[in-house]
């Protein structure tokens, strides 16, 4: 039938009326929706809720674009950004990333970001604009980084992952993870992307830093610590935060050490190893876990769907979302060549059990997906359900705002500052202290020479993930010192640069040197970004030819070699070649080559990168003020030439290469201490089935108080498959006073039996187990035998 086109127009008019009146009646009696009663279960709100939503409204449940591209800032105010607002009307986003994230690859900084109070009130007006603009009103989730802190202006910064592993001290990981929970939650975030639990074992790689070292069991010691104090998943919980475990699976073993590059592990290590502290921290309470960039054995993280779905959600029952890594969707077609177009290879990763898209651009290609009956509907509820689901559990719907007052009051409080300063001091590791030199007197200390590119470095001191900081938040290290003696009693010359050889200072620095009672030389490496550096898409930062930063680790900058860069060693040599006692104190993202610092420093210590206290922790560790404790995460090998290194590799024990010794510089757990520690008296106590305990006796022999980390390792002597030389199994951090004596109990339980058999079952095979406890992996004291019997 014809229609006049005046006819036509009418019709269209009363059509859109219609739908006008439709939409606002929906809109007036949402509160009539089950989902909106918070009195109902959060399964009963999300099925209710489901049965609303359009396909276009569940899909963009699942995107998480750039949170700092959704606010803009004019004359101190904040308010959503068009594009924000855009995102909203077209693709009903449910979650951004790194809203408050400052850093270079942002373009944001101290004047243009957000300090608490503001990144606060930018999070409210966010949630108000989808509460009030949306036809659902469904909250919108802030994920943040904050694997070391809260990277956002104006937050505590404390040690990266490899300086808080060597704490060894999981009390001390779950105390910082309240604090860092209650910094993101008191500006509006729900979710921190942190720990990461990548086991290490290439140096070259490097995220190194964000890592707690190469053992299982410590990295899910420190990572369940840190979900703890997160939460522990409980969201009814004040200030409890998601926490995102990084990266599933075996990231940080990458052929060469290039980042983001293929994992050849095997089966039975990944579940003997890799899986290890992912399972942990799931047990402790994490609800999120993301993918990682790398594929294992051909298969891509990010469309892996046997440890997405079998062994994530029907082996360990986790019942929260899996996020991919930024753009690593994409990926599928562009790195790893296993999807030709973007859209198969979101149908890919969906399937595998990915629910949330990290960068917000494939997963927009779901809606055509199942629109053309290639993905089941069935498949995005789930998904989307795992979403709001935890959004229900949060209280979102009924308290989606926070008080811009209270965060600019609690953030970064003194009482943080000093947990960041107690967490330095614990992370740093005593290498050498030859004939006792440390602790420096400083009443018998008339000049001291600070020399070195890392000793007045503010940035160099914080690692990747750091926002932009104010000078007065950071303590270097030569701040650090001028609080023990003065600042006319000490000189400061840099030296020389971490990587640019056109900067030279080390005739200066060797005639300062030659007027002090001690060198100080403060050399490493640096993950400070800068607006010079140049960052792929995805963040990671990318080596340029015609600009040299101090930059050497942090996402993207892997390294072939680990020597020192520039002209450090020189200025080193040059130093030491004064004759006045040189203390070495390496700043760094990864354990690198301290051959020489080893042979000819008077004293030696990795502080890693310390965080906002770091100069003062080192300066007090340096007087004594502290005495120091931390112990090795991670292998420090003599050449890269021996790498893959790791004190729990596979029998047999091998041999020495026709150049060099087969072991490494300093074994995984070591450190020492200004005092000394005596073990004896073993006793092993069988107190029930498969459950035994070990008890010795821990005696401070030495003048000072101190402490001692006590480490029990195993050894299943025969099994049907290959087992590692010796397994770390407990650990206790024990503070002496001097000459008092502990005793110190493990309890050795079923869970510490298991093997994977030759069948790739997991198994308490009977047989005999050697026990070996001591003071870090090579350094053994007492040793002991129990059998299992059938």
């Amino acid at each position: 039938m014809e229609v006049d086109l005046p006819v036509k127009i009418k019709y269209m008019r009363i059509l859109l009326i219609a739908l006008a009146v439709g939409f606002f009646s929906t809109a007036a009696a949402q509160t009539d929706f089950k989902y909106k009663n918070p009195q109902l279960s959060a399964e009963e709100r999300v099925a209710d809720l489901l049965q609303h939503m359009t396909i276009q409204e569940k899909a963009g449940q699942l995107l998480s674009p750039f949170g700092w591209e959704m606010w803009v800032k004019v004359n101190g105010e904040v308010a959503p950004s068009e594009k924000f607002k855009g995102l909203v009307a077209e693709h009903h986003i449910g979650m951004l990333w790194g809203t408050y994230r400052a850093d270079p690859w942002t373009e944001k900084t101290l004047e243009t970001g957000l300090n608490p109070a503001l990144a606060a009130e930018t999070g409210n007006a966010i949630q108000k604009y989808v509460m009030e603009h949306t036809r659902l009103g469904i909250p919108i989730f802030l994920a943040e980084e904050a694997p070391h802190g809260h990277m956002a202006i104006g937050t505590t910064v404390f040690p990266t992952g490899i300086g808080l592993a060597s704490t060894w001290s999981p009390q001390l990981i779950e105390e910082m993870g309240a604090v860092v929970a209650k910094e993101v939650s008191l500006q509006g975030g729900h979710i921190a992307y942190g720990p990461v639990l990548d086991l290490v074992r290439d140096p070259r790689w490097s995220r190194v830093e964000e890592t707690y070292g190469e053992d299982p069991v410590l990295s899910g010691a420190m990572g369940a610590a840190l979900v703890r104090g997160m939460g522990a998943g409980d969201l009814d919980r004040e200030y409890s935060v998601i926490s995102t475990l990084k990266h599933f699976l075996a990231y940080g073993s990458p052929e060469g050490g290039r980042n983001g590059g293929p994992a050849m592990v095997g089966t039975r290590d990944l579940h003997t190893n890799f899986l290890h502290p992912f399972r942990e921290a799931v047990q402790a309470g994490a609800l999120s876990v993301m993918t990682a960039y790398n594929s294992i054995d051909g298969i891509p993280c990010t469309s892996n769907d046997y440890l997405l779905t079998e062994v994530l959600r029907n082996q360990w029952g986790f019942d929260g979302f899996v996020v991919s890594d930024l753009f690593s969707i994409e990926g599928l077609r562009s790195n790893h060549y296993v999807a030709e177009t973007i859209r198969e290879a979101s149908e890919m990763a969906i399937k595998a059990g990915v629910d949330v898209d990290l960068g917000g651009n494939a997963f927009r290609q779901l809606v055509d997906a199942v629109e053309a009956g290639s993905l089941d509907i069935a498949v995005l509820d789930t998904a989307v359900s795992r979403v709001l689901r935890l959004k229900f559990e949060m209280g979102l719907f009924e308290n989606p705002y926070v008080e811009a007052d209270k965060a600019q009051r609690e953030v970064r409080t003194p009482e943080h500052i000093q947990l960041a300063l107690k967490a330095a001091q614990s992370s740093i590791v005593l290498l050498e202290n030859k004939n006792n030199l440390l602790p420096l007197n400083p009443k018998k200390m008339k000049k001291v020479a600070v020399i070195g590119p890392n000793a007045h470095n503010r940035y160099n001191m914080l690692g990747d993930y750091t926002a932009p900081q104010e000078a007065s938040n950071i303590v270097t290290v030569l701040e650090g010192v001028q609080t023990k003696l003065g600042a006319k009693n000490v000189d400061y010359v840099r030296g020389c640069a971490i990587r640019d050889t056109s900067w030279n200072e080390i005739a200066r620095a060797v005639e300062v040197a030659k007027k002090a009672d001690v060198a100080i030389v403060v050399v490493g490496g640096s993950s400070a970004r800068d607006f010079e550096t140049s960052y792929m898409e995805t963040g990671a930062a990318v080596t340029r030819e015609d600009y040299v930063s101090d930059m050497d680790a942090g996402e993207g900058f892997d390294r072939a070699t680990l020597e020192l860069l520039g002209f450090q060693m020189k200025l080193l040599k040059a130093v030491e070649a004064t004759g006045t006692p040189v203390v070495v104190v390496y700043i760094q993202g990864r354990p690198m080559d301290m051959n020489w610092a080893a042979q000819h420093a008077e004293a030696l210590l990795t502080a890693w990168y310390p965080g906002q206290q770091g100069g003062q922790a080192i300066a007090d560790v340096l007087f004594g003020d502290y005495n120091p404790a931390g112990r090795l995460p991670v292998t420090v090998v003599r050449s890269a030439g021996q790498l893959p290194l790791y004190y729990n590799r596979l029998a047999p024990v091998g041999h020495a290469y026709v150049d060099m010794p087969l072991t490494p510089l300093y074994s995984f757990g070591y450190g020492k201490s200004y005092t000394q520690f005596e073990y004896g008296d073993l006793t092993v106590n069988e107190v029930g089935s498969l459950r035994y305990e070990v008890s010795f006796d821990l005696k401070n022999v030495g003048s000072v108080d101190g402490e001692e980390v006590a480490q029990l390792y195993m050894r299943k002597q025969f099994a049907s498959s290959v087992q590692p030389l010796k397994q770390l199994k407990h650990f206790e951090r024990v503070f002496l006073k001097k000459g008092e004596v502990k005793r110190v109990t493990f309890t050795v339980s079923h869970e510490d039996l298991f093997i994977v058999d030759a069948q790739m079952r997991r198994v308490i095979e009977p047989g005999k187990f050697k026990l070996m406890i001591g003071a870090s992996s090579d350094a053994i004291k007492l040793e002991a035998e129990i059998e299992v019997v059938k």
